[in-house]
């Protein structure tokens, strides 16, 4: 056996003996979050390192590394050692990246073992409120008897709030014009002064301006209505199922990480997330707990890969 070979193979067996006998490996375990320090990702993952700490048995450090929208950080996460003291938080971005970026050096199908879907929250399209629509299919049938007239923005080229957008137009099979703008603050402020006309955003976003009536809710994109705004229809009782999506976090370990080193990860974060402290803190975000298993997780990750490489390819969509 090569030494290389055989040194990783005895990394492996350590970490699972570790892991099995309920103890962690001694070092720090980081979580890498590949955006910014005060984000939905980065809030979340904090409260997760700081309740699974104690059932961990070892610091938990969340280090941001940003770039490349993602990238570095995915980069950084698929080149770490798989024992279970490097993880990565996981979103909907990822997945979208899988089917927009080419150049990725590494395999997003393959770089990853997912450990558990901490939280999600749907999406809501909302309006400027001068646009003449109270329903979704009043918008829709607006926007159909002007094709090309009505703008929705973006928080730029590839986002989530992007795909939402062309989801949209593929499954109503309205003519609406893409805006991209460089972050949702900016695209906000446009559709507040109506230079743009329509967004889908998460709705923790989106939820201030929709209580000050400075936008008009129109759709939550889930199968049931949410308890943030309880008045406003879910996409299946608007009568467009297909725009149910979320905007989801969740962590993953380097793939090869032992399988009885994912579970236990996934025992000590989904018994985090039930801590009330901790419960109290996502909801406050506007977040929902889901806290599933690795193999839920794994199946959402690729089930959303292969559901953004669709949207992508369909609108024709391009890394900038």
């Amino acid at each position: 056996m090569p030494f290389n070979t055989l040194r990783r193979a005895i990394v492996l067996a350590s970490a699972a003996s570790l892991f099995s006998a309920g103890a962690f490996a001694q070092k720090p375990v980081t979580i890498i979050v590949p955006y910014a320090p005060g984000g939905s990702a980065d809030l979340v993952t904090r409260v997760i390192a700081q309740f699974a700490a104690p059932g961990v048995g070892a610091p938990m450090i969340v280090d941001n590394r940003t770039g490349g929208g993602g990238v570095v950080g995915w980069g950084a996460a698929a080149r770490s050692a798989p024992d279970g003291n490097t993880l990565l938080t996981v979103e909907l971005s990822y997945t979208i990246a899988a089917g927009l970026i080419t150049t990725l050096p590494f395999d997003p199908k393959k770089a990853f073992t997912q450990v558990a879907t901490a939280v999600k929250v749907p999406h809501v399209l909302v309006i400027n409120p001068a646009v003449p629509a109270k329903t979704v299919q009043e918008f829709i049938a607006l926007a159909k008897a002007q094709p090309g007239k009505l703008n929705y923005g973006s928080g730029g080229n590839g986002t989530n709030t992007h795909l939402a957008g062309e989801l949209f137009k593929s499954t109503t099979g309205v003519d609406i014009v893409h805006v991209p703008y460089k972050g949702a603050g900016a695209v906000l402020t446009d559709l507040m002064g109506n230079q743009v006309q329509a967004l889908i955003t998460s709705v923790p976003t989106a939820l201030p301006h929709i209580k000050s009536g400075k936008l008009r809710a129109l759709m939550v994109t889930g199968a049931e209505r949410n308890a943030m705004l309880p008045d406003v229809p879910s996409a299946k009782e608007a009568g467009i199922p297909r725009m149910d999506m979320d905007y989801w976090i969740g962590i993953g370990a380097p793939a090869g990480t032992p399988q009885v080193v994912v579970d236990r990860l996934n025992k000590e974060f989904n018994a985090s997330l039930a801590q009330p402290e901790a419960k109290k803190k996502i909801a406050e975000m506007g977040l929902t707990v889901v806290a599933n298993t690795p193999a839920q997780a794994t199946q959402l990750v690729n089930s959303e890969i292969q559901r953004w490489s669709a949207v992508i390819q369909q609108a024709g969509i391009k890394a900038d």
